[in-house]
């Protein structure tokens, strides 16, 4: 009879032990499905009055939102932070899987403020991230611009990431010039390339600009099915003063003396210079500075463009853009400041392009160019400080070892 109840226990506590860990599986399964992800801040129209956000759950949230404060109230316990709702998009990433994707734009900020905010439900909130917004005024700032990622994204490519943040902890914001990834419709690659990042992208809004590979091989597809990844939209949060059908992938903002256009290079390309043309023709920003994917320029022995020399090269040279960053051509070079396709005098004002790469697939270069080149050069995973002040630009590449590559100044 004792061995039997000494059984009878066994068996109990067993049962017992079995459904508590079978519960707590179940309550961290949970969790981690409502845990959020993937989240970045994305530069708005207004940055010195608003901030967008967006992140990632696996599994649908009854009431997804943000809470936001001035960072110095924080702890403060007779302060409230204001409740922002997001708007969520689900994703199917598989015939069995799918994301949610939550956005919100964030307004009525005061200028120049360090916030503090979180995201999520009343299941799983985030940490606390910090964000600052812009300056009304013509105020110094930093910004860094980086070329084609694409590939070995999480275990190369983070060292750039890393490289960057050390050596220019105040830029405002981080600028990519497409193929962020190789595969635009993998999610699997966002992972990689969020991973990459770690949590800068919480506290340093990005701006991103489409690449070909956040579109589909060409090659392979028809006409009618050539468009960008539909990951893009519900991972990023960009804004939307575009043209119709290209909104978050052509768009315009103004940061604290400068007007920042970006252009996507993969489709409708007139439409976009119409739109470039009325953006310029109303700038009242004394800087111009441009991004776009596919150089206007190539350096690549593989292709070679004209068609942004026909369509765009007119605009920039009428309303004097400063600068064009671009990537594509997996190498770096960098023009002297041209006009109408020539070197102009010293002294004179021209458009200097610069095409970059910050990951580890290289192009040899063509000697194409050459007389347009103050430098040229591959084999080499670079990331762009760009700084504006007053009335000079300073630009400086460094390499993934902090090593200065490259640097030259613009005055007004």
């Amino acid at each position: 009879m004792k061995v039997l109840r000494i059984s009878r226990y066994l068996l109990f506590t067993g049962v017992c032990l079995f459904f508590m860990f079978n519960h707590s599986l179940l309550a961290a399964e949970n969790a981690l499905n409502s845990f959020p992800e993937r989240i970045v801040l994305n530069i708005t129209q207004t940055p010195h009055n608003s901030q967008a956000i967006t992140w990632k759950t696996r599994e649908t949230s009854t009431y997804p939102r943000v809470q936001v404060i001035r960072a110095a109230e924080l702890l403060n316990p007779e302060s409230t932070s204001k409740i922002f709702s997001a708007r969520t998009t689900a994703v199917d990433l598989d015939k069995k899987t799918t994301a949610y994707h939550h956005s919100v734009v964030l307004d009525s900020l005061e200028p120049s403020t360090l916030y503090a905010y979180r995201v999520g439900d009343d299941s799983c909130w985030s940490e606390w991230n910090h964000f600052r917004t812009a300056s009304m005024t013509s105020e110094p700032f930093t910004f860094l611009y980086f070329g084609d990622i694409q590939e070995q994204i999480h275990s190369m490519c983070s060292r750039i990431f890393r490289t960057a943040l050390q050596t220019n902890p105040e830029s405002k914001f981080w600028l990519f010039a497409g193929d962020m990834v190789n595969n635009g419709p993998d999610d699997m690659e966002w992972e990689k390339f969020f991973n990459a990042l770690g949590w800068i992208p919480r506290t340093v809004p990005l701006v991103l600009l489409p690449g070909n590979h956040e579109y589909p091989d060409r090659r392979f597809i028809l006409p009618k099915d050539y468009h960008i990844t539909n990951l893009w939209r519900p991972h990023f949060t960009l804004p939307e003063n575009g043209p119709k059908g290209l909104e978050e992938t052509v768009f315009s903002f103004d940061y604290q003396g400068v007007c920042f256009i970006m252009l996507n290079g993969n489709e409708q390309i007139e439409t976009q210079a119409g739109w470039l043309e009325k953006i310029l023709s109303h700038n009242k920003q004394p800087w111009i500075i441009v991004a776009i994917h596919q150089p206007v320029y190539s350096i690549s022995k593989r292709r070679n463009r004209t068609q942004f020399q026909e369509i765009l090269v007119p605009i920039f040279d009428r309303y004097s853009v400063d600068l064009v960053l671009q990537g594509h051509d997996h190498g770096y070079c960098r023009t002297f400041p041209l006009k109408n396709h020539l070197q102009v005098p010293d002294g004179e004002k021209g458009t200097v392009y610069v095409i970059s790469n910050a990951g580890p697939k290289f192009y040899p270069p063509s000697s194409r160019y050459d007389h347009l080149m103050a430098k040229t050069s591959s084999r080499e995973m670079l990331f762009q400080s760009v700084r504006v002040d007053k009335n000079t630009l300073h630009y400086t590449a460094r390499t993934v070892t902090n090593k200065v590559y490259d640097t030259f100044e613009i005055h007004k």
